[in-house]
């Protein structure tokens, strides 16, 4: 047994058996078929080479390497310590042990919800809408941690049903996220998952593709019928204070817990299975207002005839999704994830499915797709082969593809980090290793105006199930008044505001400025935030992350965070690692690797030391600024 320690304080162990394991291991936990699927990857890559007549390119050194694996995998830079310990260990095989660590950190998981916070654009509430999405958000952030098989949570999303506050059945927030805009949901949702584009075929049939206008109805007849649960036996209760003088009252605020809180996200039915065109239908397939019944468009046909009351709409439109397109949901998937790993997709742009066949790499993505499915779409065991491959390790490479339309895998672009990766490198910096922070816990306290009521008593999971099992407009209003009554009996008590103090202390909560993980800050972030100001998605539509430039970032840069969090700031993590260096050399060369994970070079190590000579401990903050707002410090290669 070989073990290695990759950051001294994190005092994390990786070990990595040398020889065949004693006992048959899952594939995405055998190093052996991690090894040999990346061999595979890597000779399609160098076929292609060969067939187009170019030079392989060659690996990239140990430094260039450390900085790519911790961004793209954890999505931040590594600390001092474990910059050091990397660098200055002499083994041939500490780039496969580095790998295992970062797979094996709850880095990992917080860099994936980032980027499923992004594609499914989930927010912490929405406008008009007094409740909040907190459910919904941790159910997806756990399925991350738990590291969720991409096909299971695809199925828990699209088959959901129920109430939205219990923990089994949160993920129908993918719908009640979009509630009113069921037809926009479904566009999204063939867009994410299967690489379709078919919002243009809501309206008309698209001139740019095989969509029709009926074929979009009739996906949709899956998942029609997206009510709340029993909502309306609160609806002439709900009017009576919202339409009349009572607005201002606790009354009414009480009634929006329910009616929002409770009601507002939960999802009845389980899809209807038929639905009738619009009223504007204009082609000869169909009539105005004319009952259809559901039918997919491509892959195995699954239908649902209009004159069936069964429903399942959801449960089979989830089946066809992830078991009967072919291998579309694989290849979509197996393509978003070379992305993230490679910086480019096989095929791009990633949400527009291109069959194999048609490919210019071929082989390459048969190759992936059938990774895919021997690793039943574990995504963190897919990306490990990626990282173990190597062509994730070509040296860096600015000048564009060689080859006419396609990237010729001649080394990693250039690419600036975006904007989580910049704040989670930021706060690395400021305050030394982010992930051993407490986790965002789900806040499930009943608000009412804004202010935690019936704590310890009584949370929102015990109160939606309570409300959702009610039977009649009376049962409702009887609920409404006792809930009233205990809420009123409790303003003002000493006893109340004591007992909310101390359940705040059990939930971890950060405002927008901690000194946390972007996954774990409001979402999104505000406008004025850096997070905000480097490009995060506004969550309004998929994949809405912009890395473009813009004046506002280097204000924000001279003049925010890094000046007063870095800059300024003498207890900043990043001055740590400069105790016990003995030498202004050993201190400039500590700073180099902490902020640009490498060590300086000769020239720059002259530059340096003549601005310690002329600004004395000055120098060493001014370091500090030239670097972390260098181009390399804000680029990954």
């Amino acid at each position: 047994m070989k073990t290695i320690h990759f950051g001294v304080a994190a005092c994390l162990l990786v070990s990595v058996a040398i020889g065949a394991p004693t006992e048959k291991l899952p594939p995405g936990e055998d190093p052996v078929f991690i090894a040999k699927s990346a061999r595979a990857i890597d000779t399609h890559v160098a076929a292609w080479y060969r067939k187009q007549k170019l030079a392989v390119p060659a690996v990239t050194d140990d430094a260039t390497f450390l900085r790519r694996a911790f961004l793209v995998s954890i999505g931040r830079i590594p600390t001092a310590e474990e910059g050091r310990f990397f660098l200055e260990i002499d083994d041939a095989a500490k780039r496969v042990q580095l790998i295992d660590y970062l797979m094996a950190s709850p880095g990992y998981s917080s860099h994936m919800s980032n980027w499923v916070f992004d594609l499914l654009r989930v927010t912490d509430g929405k406008p008009g809408f007094a409740g909040n999405f907190e459910p919904y958000r941790d159910w997806v952030r756990r399925a991350m941690e738990k590291n969720m098989a991409w096909d299971e949570f695809t199925r828990s999303l699209l088959s959901s049903n129920g109430d939205g506050w219990d923990p089994k059945t949160a993920a129908v927030g993918y719908y009640t996220r979009d509630r009113g805009m069921p037809l926009d949901n479904l566009a999204n949702s063939m867009r994410i998952f299967l690489g379709s584009r078919m919002e243009c075929a809501q309206c008309h049939d698209d001139p740019f593709g095989e969509t029709e206008r009926h074929d979009f109805y009739e996906l949709a007849a899956f998942t029609e019928g997206q009510g709340a649960l029993r909502q309306g036996y609160m609806n002439k209760l709900w009017a009576e204070l919202r339409d009349g003088d009572r607005r201002q009252t606790i009354d009414y605020n009480v009634a929006q817990v329910m009616w929002d809180r409770v009601y507002g996200l939960s999802l009845g039915g389980d899809g209807a299975g038929k639905i009738h065109l619009p009223q504007d239908y204009q082609y000869r397939d169909g009539d105005p207002g004319q009952l259809i019944g559901a039918r997919t468009p491509f892959g195995k046909t699954v239908r649902i005839s209009e004159k069936r009351d069964g429903g399942g709409g959801r449960e089979a439109l989830a089946e066809w999704v992830t078991d009967k397109t072919g291998e579309q949901f694989a290849s979509v998937a197996a393509n978003r994830m070379w992305k993230r790993v490679m910086g480019q997709g096989v095929y791009e742009p990633v949400d527009e499915y291109k069959p194999t066949k048609e490919l210019h790499h071929p082989e390459l993505m048969a190759t992936l797709i059938r990774l895919m499915g021997d690793l039943d779409y574990d995504l963190r065991a897919f990306q490990k082969v990626l990282l173990n491959t190597r062509t994730f390790q070509f040296v860096p490479n600015p000048k564009p593809s060689k080859v006419q339309a396609g990237d010729d895998f001649h080394g990693r672009q250039l690419v600036r980090l975006s904007s989580e990766q910049l704040w989670d490198s930021l706060i690395t910096l400021a305050a030394g290793d982010p992930d051993k922070a407490p986790r965002r816990s789900m806040d499930d306290r009943i608000y009412v105006a804004n202010k935690p009521v019936l704590v310890g008593k009584k949370n929102m999971i015990q109160l939606s199930k309570e409300v959702l099992a009610l039977e009649s407009e009376a049962e409702v209003r009887k609920y409404f008044a006792s809930l009233l009554s205990d809420v009123r009996k409790e303003s003002g008590s000493a006893a109340s505001g004591s007992d909310a103090m101390m359940m705040a202390g059990k939930i971890h909560r950060y405002g927008a400025n901690s000194p946390v993980r972007a996954s774990e800050l409001p979402s999104p972030a505000p406008r004025s935030h850096l997070l905000y100001l480097f490009g995060q998605s506004d969550r309004e539509i998929v994949d809405g992350a912009s890395r473009e430039p813009n004046v506002g970032q280097v204000l924000s840069l001279m003049n925010g965070y890094v000046q007063e969090q870095l800059v300024n700031n003498s207890g900043a993590r990043l001055y740590k690692s400069l105790d016990g260096a003995s030498s202004d050399e050993e201190k400039i060369r500590r700073l180099y690797i902490t902020i640009l994970s490498r060590p300086p070079s000769a020239e720059e190590m002259g530059w340096m030391l003549d601005e310690v000579k002329a600004s004395g401990d000055v120098g060493y903050r001014n370091i500090v600024s030239a670097l972390v707002m260098s181009s390399e410090f804000l680029f990954l290669q």
